[in-house]
């Protein structure tokens, strides 16, 4: 369900590293080898057998990240992002994996279109690419999918992100098509009618700005409607606010098998932020109370939320340089994902570096039932090499995205990605 370039697989030793890896309880220092793109072994004072080797002293060695919806926006939109040069981002960013959702023009929901985008990824992606197709035709909402069809092309998973599919009984057909598949379904809570023409959280900074609210409930009553339909193995795209949370906690508790992800902008912001109106803060869902910032912290603390997620939303300059009320929805996230939860969650004392490690990395690969990154003798390496004494400003002319709508651009972030390793290949240093 991964398509990148069959490139070479490289040998080297990554010597003195703290490696961490929770997934196997895993918190030492010591040394890495890498025969053929293979984990060979792990100890101290390694033989490193005529390989390159790699001063890691002082540097956290640990599984690279899992993405599991960043927009690559191809086809379609190929000024903004392409296979090539979003997948050079991602292994920037210290991923070895990413997933792309199939809101492109057109919609991937044809195994024309699917096979068309996997043979792309053969020929240019840096790291393995999996993607998403859509629920609906046209990501319309009216008539599903060929999913079987489009599960035995190669898709990883089923979304209509970026538009809810809103008729409880097509929800429920879809969800039905889970045991048929043995794909997830991402879905995309939000009920139009409560959130249409909503530019920022509903509450008193919108209020004062004089902004269109989309309120909280608009996702809540979505996530509670999702998650009454059956008891089924789904995934809550970008949770925004409190009351997703609890009903997932509470949906969970109760044996459903759900599970939901969080943004870094989500985790780190509130709609405070908003004030400076800069169109690089204007997202779906949108930035919200701290007391909905606490919730998700909380979520990915305990486990409620499984994955986080970047939802990398590249827009071309002159889409996003205009008044914040016509600029359109999201930003990027792959370049900066880690640095941003390590200064805002790590740092702060919020969350402990090993939940984020988690998080980012096997908690994504569990949940679309792919094989996670880990350290352990005979696993593929997929590694990333992190310097989190670090500090660095962002800038735009450092991404190797196309686009540059970062929701922290000229800001000053601790951590940093020093190497990326995916599919035993170094993609990045």
């Amino acid at each position: 369900m991964l398509w990148s370039r069959n490139d070479r697989q490289d040998d080297l030793v990554v010597r003195g590293a703290r490696v961490v890896d929770p997934s196997e309880e895993l918190d030492a220092v010591c040394d890495v080898r890498v025969d053929g793109g293979t984990i060979a072994e792990l100890g101290t004072s390694l033989d490193a057998n005529g390989h390159r080797v790699v001063n890691g002293a002082g540097l956290v060695l640990a599984p690279a990240f899992v993405d599991p919806h960043v927009h690559l926006r191809v086809p379609g939109r190929e000024d903004e992002e392409t296979i090539a040069s979003g997948t050079a981002a991602a292994a920037a960013g210290g991923y070895c994996a990413i997933l792309a959702m199939p809101n492109t023009d057109p919609v991937v929901d044809s195994a024309a279109v699917l096979g068309s985008l996997i043979e792309d990824a053969q020929a240019e992606a840096e790291i393995p690419v999996g993607f998403l197709a859509a629920i609906t035709r046209g990501q319309e909402g009216a008539e599903l999918t060929e999913m079987a069809e489009l599960a035995d092309q190669g898709a990883t998973g089923f979304s209509d992100d970026g538009r809810p599919v809103v008729a409880p009984g097509l929800m429920r057909r879809a969800l039905q098509y889970h045991g048929i598949t043995d794909r997830r379904l991402a879905l995309h809570c939000e009920e139009p009618t409560l959130s249409k023409a909503g530019q920022m959280h509903e509450g008193a900074v919108s209020a004062e700005l004089g902004f269109t609210g989309y309120p909280s409930v608009a996702e809540s009553l979505m996530v509670e409607r999702d998650l009454s339909l059956a008891a089924y193995e789904g995934q809550l795209l970008h949770l925004s606010a409190r009351e997703s949370v609890e009903a997932l906690r509470k949906a969970q508790a109760d044996g459903v098998a759900a599970t939901g992800e969080v943004t870094p902008h989500h985790l780190c912001l509130t709609d405070e932020a908003v004030r400076t109106l800069d169109p690089n803060l204007k997202m779906n869902p949108p930035l919200r109370s701290a007391e909905d910032r606490e919730a998700l912290v909380e979520g990915l603390r305990d486990g409620t939320i499984a994955a986080v997620a970047t939802d990398h939303a590249p827009h071309a300059r002159h889409e996003k340089e205009v008044p914040f009320e016509a600029a359109p929805f999201g930003v990027t996230g792959l370049e900066t994902a880690f640095a941003a939860l390590y200064t805002g969650l790590v740092e702060a004392g919020l969350v402990p570096l090993e939940t984020v490690l988690e998080r980012m990395s096997a908690g994504p690969a569990r949940v679309y039932g792919l094989e996670r990154p880990r350290i352990a003798v005979g696993a593929p390496a997929n590694l990333v090499l992190l310097d989190t004494a670090a500090t660095w400003r962002v800038e735009e002319d450092s991404f190797r995205s196309r686009s540059a709508n970062s929701w922290l651009l000229g800001q000053t972030l601790q951590g940093r990605v020093r190497m990326t390793v995916a599919a035993g290949r170094v993609v990045y240093e």
